[in-house]
């Protein structure tokens, strides 16, 4: 019998693409079943990989390009261009150009980290020639609504005394006005799509600042700071900039994926971009539905699995997908955190950690390839043992 094995995960930050990371399962797998079916689909979020993922998927190329990075220094960067009928498509990465791996981390202040080159990135897909940007949302540094990104496409955010706004959500607390006289022109005609994580909001209890200003580096006096500064650009983006260009009404302190990327999707969202669940626009063409239900198994992975994982992460996609096709599911985690045993109520079937034993960061993002291939060959040698024990339990 031939096993049809569908191995579908995502990357590890800052260390293996998706596609890495299928292939080192795949390497796993055949250790144990050399002659099963593998169906290699690796997934992206809109964090790091989207942009060559959805390139490689869509005919398209990678353009390189510098653009100011999240502490204001100039990064080596890029955007897609894809291929196929319609209006010239680009996508923009904005961990590629503001991602949390471009933050030294003794530099990791989110008050100060700007999107400011994600707007380069979008003007210069529009030079390119796109008509039709989709950001990719994930992965980020920053913590500034969108305020950098605007201020790169012509706004100007400024003070009660008409100064300019220093970058950074660290900032924001002071903004009074925003002018939209500057911002380019362009930006009215093309489609400006911004796959997000429903499940991120920019104010609130569950706001951006509070969810995730501590893991990107925030002191809890400078995540009130940030929060009553995402608070203070919310409104002021709703009098200044929605009512002229946002091409729907839309809560900009609440509304799903408003708190994209630090804000992100709220600030897009003022200029008239449409907020959409990344993954019906990230895995638009991949058929996954049917290739998950053709499978006997499938195996997810991710780098850290912990109480997030059910709010949108790539594994409990999947999972709920596979569990609809009634198609068991094993995760693989670099680490596992609080929370991670509610996946089971999105359909993971079981989970296993990938490290083999106590070590430095460094060397397990340096072995992670290694690490997965070995964690899942034990992985399938334990199932195999369970098939040939099924019978003498029957």
């Amino acid at each position: 019998m031939t096993h049809r094995i569908a191995i579908a995960p995502s990357g590890f930050k800052e260390s293996l693409s998706a596609a890495r990371v299928a292939e080192a399962i795949a390497a796993g797998v055949r250790r144990v079943l050399p002659d099963a079916d593998l169906d290699l689909i690796p997934l992206v979020d809109g964090g790091e990989g989207t942009a060559e993922a959805l390139a490689l998927a869509g005919g398209g190329r990678l353009v390189p390009c510098t653009a100011t990075g999240p502490v204001g220094d100039p990064v080596a960067s890029h955007f897609a261009l894809l291929g196929g009928p319609g209006p010239l498509t680009a996508v923009v990465e904005m961990a590629a150009v503001a991602g949390l791996a471009l933050v030294p981390p003794d530099l990791r202040h989110p008050g100060a980290t700007t999107t400011y080159g994600v707007g380069e990135l979008i003007r210069a897909a529009l030079d390119a020639g796109a008509r039709r940007i989709l950001v990719g949302c994930g992965d980020s540094g920053t913590s500034d609504g969108g305020a950098g990104a605007l201020q790169a496409l012509g706004a100007r955010l400024t003070d009660r005394h008409g100064r300019e706004l220093r970058r950074g959500g660290g900032a924001l607390h002071e903004l009074e006005h925003i002018g939209a006289s500057g911002l380019d022109p362009r930006l009215a005609e093309a489609d400006l799509l911004v796959a997000c994580n429903p499940y991120n909001v920019l104010c609130g209890k569950r706001g951006v600042a509070r969810v995730f200003g501590p893991q990107k580096g925030a002191t809890p006096a400078e995540v009130e700071l940030l929060s009553a500064g995402l608070e203070r650009l919310a409104a002021v983006l709703t009098r200044d900039l929605a009512p002229s260009f946002a091409k729907a009404t839309l809560d900009l302190w609440t509304a799903p994926g408003t708190g994209a990327s630090g804000g992100l999707g709220a600030g897009l969202a003022a200029v008239g971009a449409r907020l959409l669940p990344r993954y019906d626009v990230l895995l638009d063409g991949l058929d996954l539905d049917a290739r998950l239900a053709r499978a006997d198994f499938v195996i997810t992975a991710e780098g850290a699995l912990d109480h997030q994982t059910v709010r949108g992460k790539i594994p409990a996609e999947v999972a709920r997908r596979a569990r609809a096709a009634g198609v068991p599911v094993l995760v693989l985690a670099g680490t596992i955190g609080p929370g991670a045993q509610d996946v089971r109520a999105v359909g993971v079937d079981a989970y296993s950690a990938i490290l083999p034993a106590p070590m430095t960061l460094v060397e397990a993002i340096g072995r992670s390839g290694e690490f997965l291939a070995d964690a899942t060959e034990r992985a399938m040698r334990i199932m195999a043992l369970g098939t040939r024990l099924a019978p003498l339990a029957a």
